[in-house]
């Protein structure tokens, strides 16, 4: 019976619908048709006015090719939140059937045991959702709505057509608690997925414009405070929310925002409105909601930093070559800088060229808000012209930082191939009393770093809170108040309070403080223009120094300003403290060979009695330094003025003669210097005085050349060159130089090649020389020059992990400083380095020699003033010297020599004869270039050209072998005294193979070097051999002379075969090794 009345029941139902199907098909069919017409003559029109027009068919292709770019985005969008719907739906499905699939797919409840799924608040919030839009939507319209239309003339029209938060509500897919850290607060992490089919439009019917959004994904970690805890209703003072880290965001867009998805504006559009987030709710940035009243809401929205992280960017190592050439096919280098983020808190460093291996040694400085949670993410790049390449990254959670308050290791880059990066990171900890401020500052004193900001002693937060009874504007007009607050070269400034004369601003800055004792806090409350100013205030901070708890709460008086004006401030100033105790943990510990740093049964060496041994007495007493130590001579070049230059700045197209902005430039082999612009002058005087350390080479040339500054290009105004030669064999010389290549001009200038002698009375004739001098470029003549030579170490304290260290010797005077060679790990270092100073007064200067673990942590120090030179037979001090903050047996062994440069210029000169000077045989050697102003690593060993006459060709190398990465290593370091092979010289490289070689994989070769006799290389290359097998390979190399397919010139300069079982690669040997012409 229900089956027969089921029956008619279908069949009237297909009956009653029969007569108006013949009719819905036709009407869609024609509608179609008219539809594809209309969108083809769409598609034909622009193609039409184009020829109609007369417009390049470019334009047609160029706006085809941004309606593809603009299609193929909203379809990746559209896909992308119709799969993030589809997740968030079938989470548990998804979760379950790939169970095996990567970690990062799973949600944070499966991959973290301590975060908890709470389904039921996701189901309170998908029951509540419908009334949360319509709350949101009764708040658009009749709250947001006419305040847009009241805020411009041209937005009076503006309405919201639509307003549909959709049916997806927001999921929370994790939550974690944080109570250990603070009993007064309950603190949570809600990891918030919205993948929402919200739909919002807007119009603006006076420009009948219509925009809106469809659609919006939104993926982030929110961390939720409860805080304070109170012992009354509601329990709970203040909400605090904000997102740790930017929140994913990917929108999609309506109407005339569709623009936003073409190519180029889609991350744009995207970008800026994650900078509207950020600036509100990423940290440091909170969302503050009281709950109850007479809060601090200024110190709930930017409490005191848990602490502070000081980040030192030391290396990187094997990083990936970017920059290859001929499209991969050889492999080249890269130019990595890096980019540091904790929070909004960005770095970047300097870029290094063409080094797989850089050195950056900067340190930044961090504030730490919220642990656990803030990470630390550092990502290398390489830089490019264009787009820069990436070269990995690494994160760091700074939680790990402050629990082991000191992480010096290596990190492996994430991502990419290879490579690995070295930081060491410090926790320092925020003292709310100035006790060891002394301290601190003394120890700060000690960092040395590539960047421009000295470390800081401590932090000072400010909490601005209101003010009262400000002065009125003109015409009694109520002011718009603002506070700019500087500490010396930071200012900041707060926001603005229109229209009252007691404003109430609640924010919080942040200052980092090099000296609390020598700094001021400035105020200045201005009107919004910036114009007016309202009130000012000074507080030297020193005053903090002598409050309880280093804390200032109270109302301050305004001066320059009205009687009552007052402002309300709280400041509190944290002195930043590295824990004595603090000892480095290794999270991602570096591979390093087995059993180094151990002592007998697994006990770390420094433990063992046997590490702590005095050193042995057959040590060497004194340094035994190369035949080239010290021999190096100094320049003085004095520009004193130039006569009848041509005039270039004419006017009227030559017709009336004017004037020309002179300089100069000095190029000295790869120096170049620059003296001022004399503005309108063809008699130009600059009066300017020059130095440089130099070694006689043969060949060596001074170039000068003269030009006429200009807004766009500069005109040349002649030049002229000089020989070394010449001005050595002079000593002095004080003439007038025709400028060649110009019809009329000459320079006047006094060179003198400054004879070296070691005789202490005449140093008080040239001191006394030097204070009746005065130049313009504010430069006072040296007095001396002091040669340092760098031997060896012995009895250096390990590692705190225990492993023998890597050491490194920092040589510095005044603001020059000189660093060797890292030498592989040992306790008894060897370098065999030489350094040279120039020394305006050496009763006034001292030498500090600081030697660390890769440039790391401290072995010790040397502090030697130059008084004790001048104390010793000769100037020349030799000797073993104790170290300082290391272990009682730590010493160095130095060679400190000092000669004192004399000039004719002085007055009551010495005979040639004294027994001062140092004119022997031995200063004929003829070393290479080294220029004084350079980080160049010299006289590593003794060079094989012992006879001080020798002028041939030669090429210096490093040869060695490292255990620890097992390979073989070459570094070319540069070539002297080449051959020319032409009338312009030479354009040199070095090219070699390690033989026996059948098949050439261990060819290589350096740069070109153009029209340079003396060139330098400094690049290494590495070969993956055993010690084996390096021993019995052969070096075969050659200097060529880079030459075209056609030219006639010579091509190989000189050749060098060698066998490396004569070379101690263990050890690895720095020399100069002899070129022949052809290979024995």
């Amino acid at each position: 019976m229900p089956a027969a009345d089921a029956d008619p029941g279908m069949g009237r139902g297909t009956t009653f619908a029969a007569p108006a199907s013949p009719s819905e098909p036709a009407g869609e069919r024609a509608v179609s048709v008219l539809w594809s017409f209309g969108k083809c003559l769409g598609a034909l029109l622009p193609v039409y006015l184009a020829g109609y027009y007369g417009f390049s068919i470019s334009v047609v292709l160029f706006g085809l090719m941004i309606y593809m770019g603009w299609k193929h985005s909203r379809l990746e969008k559209l896909m992308r939140l119709k799969s993030a719907m589809y997740l968030l739906e079938n989470e548990r499905k998804f979760t379950t059937e790939n169970v095996f699939r990567a970690k990062r797919d799973l949600p944070p409840w499966v991959n973290f045991p301590d975060v908890e799924k709470v389904e039921w608040l996701n189901k309170i919030l998908q029951q509540t959702w419908p009334f949360i839009g319509q709350y949101l939507e009764k708040l658009l319209v009749e709250t947001i709505a006419p305040a847009i239309r009241a805020s411009s003339i041209h937005l009076q029209t503006l309405s919201f057509t639509k307003v549909n938060i959709g049916d997806k509500a927001v999921k929370v897919v994790g939550v974690k608690a944080h109570t250990e850290h603070d009993k007064r607060q309950v603190m949570l992490d809600l990891y918030l997925s919205y993948a929402g089919d919200v739909e919002i439009n807007v119009e603006i019917k006076k420009y009948f414009c219509k925009a809106g959004v469809k659609g919006v994904q939104l993926h982030g970690k929110l961390r939720v405070i409860l805080e304070p805890l109170i012992g009354d209703v509601p329990l709970v003072g203040a909400i605090t929310m904000f997102f740790i880290r930017r929140p994913k965001l990917d929108i999609n867009w309506t109407g005339l925002t569709n623009l936003l998805d073409i190519p180029g504006l889609n991350a744009m559009s995207d970008t800026m409105i994650m900078d509207a987030i950020a600036s509100h709710l990423v940290l440091p940035n909170r969302l503050t909601v009281p709950l109850v009243a007479d809060l601090h809401v200024a110190q709930l929205r930017s409490p005191l930093p848990r602490g502070v992280v000081r980040i030192h960017l030391l290396e990187a190592e094997d990083l990936t070559a970017k920059d290859t050439v001929i499209k991969g096919l050889i492999d080249g280098k890269s130019d990595p800088y890096a980019v540091l983020r904790v929070g909004t808190q960005i770095f970047t460093s300097h870029h290094v060229d063409s080094n797989l291996n850089p050195q950056w040694r900067e340190m930044y400085e961090v504030i730490v808000h919220e642990v656990p949670g803030q990470e630390l993410e550092v990502e290398v790049f390489d830089k490019d012209p264009d787009q820069d390449d990436f070269l990995g990254r690494v994160k760091v959670d700074l939680d790990i930082v402050k629990k082991a308050r000191v992480v010096d290791d290596w990190f492996n880059l994430k991502d990419v191939s290879s490579g690995s990066i070295h930081l060491r990171l410090e926790w320092l900890s925020l003292l709310s009393s100035a006790d060891r401020l002394s301290e601190v500052i003394q120890k700060n004193q000690n960092l040395t770093s590539k960047t421009a900001d000295p470390p800081s002693a401590a932090i000072l937060a400010i909490y601005l809170d209101q003010a009262h009874e400000l002065p009125m504007r003109k015409g009694n007009k109520d002011p718009s108040p603002m506070v700019q607050i500087s500490v010396q070269d930071t200012t900041k400034e707060s926001k603005t309070c229109y229209g009252t004369n007691s404003p109430v601003w609640e924010d919080a800055f942040t200052f980092f403080i090099q000296d609390p004792r020598k700094q001021d806090i400035d105020i200045q409350v201005k009107d919004d223009d910036r114009a007016l100013s309202l009130g000012s205030l000074t507080i030297p901070l020193i005053r903090l120094l002598a409050t309880p708890e280093l804390t200032m709460d109270q109302w301050f008086q305004l001066e320059n300003s009205g009687s009552a004006s007052r402002i309300y401030i709280k400041f509190v100033l944290r002195v930043m403290w590295l824990s004595d105790d603090a000892t480095p943990t290794t999270p991602s510990p570096r591979p390093s060979a087995s059993g180094s740093g151990m002592g007998q049964g697994g006990i770390p060496s420094e433990l063992n009695p046997g590490s702590l041994a005095k050193p042995q007495s057959d040590r060497p007493e004194h340094t035994t330094p190369d035949l080239e130590f010290g021999t190096e001579g100094v320049l003085r070049i004095h520009l004193v003025e130039a006569q009848n230059l041509i005039a270039k700045d004419n006017f009227m197209g030559g017709m009336v003669k004017g004037k020309s902005d002179p300089y100069v430039k000095i190029r000295v082999a790869g120096i170049t210097y620059r003296s001022h612009t004399i503005k309108e002058n063809l008699n130009p005087t600059w009066n300017e005085l020059y130095e440089v350390i130099l070694t006689q080479l043969p060949g060596q040339e001074i170039q000068f050349e003269l030009f006429d500054k200009d807004i766009d290009q500069d005109d040349f105004l002649g030049r002229f060159k000089l020989n070394l030669r010449d001005i050595i064999s002079a000593q002095f010389i004080d003439t007038w130089y025709t400028l060649n290549d110009v019809k009329s001009g000459r320079v006047h200038l006094v060179l003198e090649w400054l004879p070296r002698v070691s005789d202490l009375p005449r140093l008080e004739q040239i001191l006394q020389y030097q204070t009746q001098q005065s130049y313009q470029n504010k430069v006072v003549p040296s007095a001396a020059v002091l040669f340092v030579y760098v031997e060896r170490a012995h009895g250096l304290p390990l590692k705190k992990s225990g492993k023998e260290p890597k050491v490194g010797a920092d040589v510095i005077l005044k603001n020059v400083s000189n660093r060797t060679k890292v030498c592989e790990r040992s306790t008894s270092p060897r370098w065999d380095e030489g350094f040279h100073f120039l020394v305006r007064d050496p009763r006034d200067e001292t030498l500090t020699v600081k030697l660390s673990h890769s440039w790391g942590q401290s072995l010790g120090s040397l502090t030697l003033p130059l008084r004790e030179v001048l104390a010793e037979p000769g100037l020349v001090l030799d000797r073993w010297l104790n170290l300082d903050g290391a272990l009682p047996e730590s010493q160095i062994l130095l060679r400190v020599m000092l000669k004192v440069l004399d000039t004719q210029l002085a007055v009551c000169r010495g005979a040639p004869g004294d027994a001062g000077g140092d004119f022997s045989g031995s200063d004929l050697v003829i070393p290479r270039w080294v220029p004084s102003h350079l980080d160049i690593r010299q006289r590593n060993a003794f060079s094989i050209a012992g006879d001080g006459t020798n002028t041939s060709s030669q090429v210096k190398l490093t040869i060695g072998y490292s255990i620890e990465e097992s390979r073989l290593f070459i570094t070319v370091h540069s070539c002297r005294a080449l051959a020319a092979c032409s009338k312009d010289g030479a354009d040199p490289y070095v090219s070699f193979i390690l033989l026996p070689d059948k098949k050439a994989t261990t060819k290589r070769r350096t740069a070109t070097k153009k029209r340079d006799l003396n060139p330098e290389f400094n690049e290494r290359f590495d070969f993956d051999f055993s010690l084996e097998e390096s021993i019995q390979r052969r070096l075969d190399l050659s200097v060529k002379n880079s030459v075209s397919f056609m030219s006639r010139e010579r091509e190989l300069i000189g050749k060098l075969q060698l066998d490396l079982d004569q070379i101690d690669l263990k050890t690895g040997v720095t020399q100069w090794y002899d070129l022949v012409a052809e290979a024995n």
